[in-house]
């Protein structure tokens, strides 16, 4: 049995908002919103797979904060991380998504989140985590 994929994601938080981001690919998955993020590369740690994957994706280097939740399931096979994020450096840009997107507590839910993200945002919701 192959072994469980770690995926981790940034929710990145700037003046009261969070970055969106619309997925170019696979086709099932294209034009749905999610969470900035990636797959962690054998031998490499949850945190620094995320601040790779936001460099290469977004052209940012961002500081972590704590995580939201635990483990959210995305498949049988594949696990979802999430921490908090700030930009450090850089302006974010969509290098391997259709759009980039800041999203208030008001507007929240005008993007179609992937289900896999939908419950992460329920949670940046209930625990007041976007913060006007």
């Amino acid at each position: 049995m192959k072994p469980l994929i770690t995926v981790v994601a940034a929710a990145i938080f700037s003046d009261g908002r969070l970055l969106s981001a619309q997925r170019a690919e696979p086709p099932h998955m294209a034009g749905g919103w999610e969470l900035p993020g990636g797959k962690v590369d054998p031998g490499e740690s949850d945190e620094d797979a995320l601040v790779r994957e936001c460099h290469e994706e977004l052209a940012i280097k961002i500081g972590l904060g704590p995580r939201i939740g635990g483990d959210w399931q995305l498949s049988e096979r594949a696990l979802l991380r999430v921490w908090t994020a700030h930009i450090i450096e850089g302006e974010p840009q969509a290098l391997e998504h259709l759009a980039l997107r800041w999203l208030t507590r008001e507007n929240l839910y005008d993007v179609d989140w992937l289900p896999g993200d939908r419950p992460v945002i329920d949670a940046i919701t209930t625990q007041n985590l976007l913060t006007e």
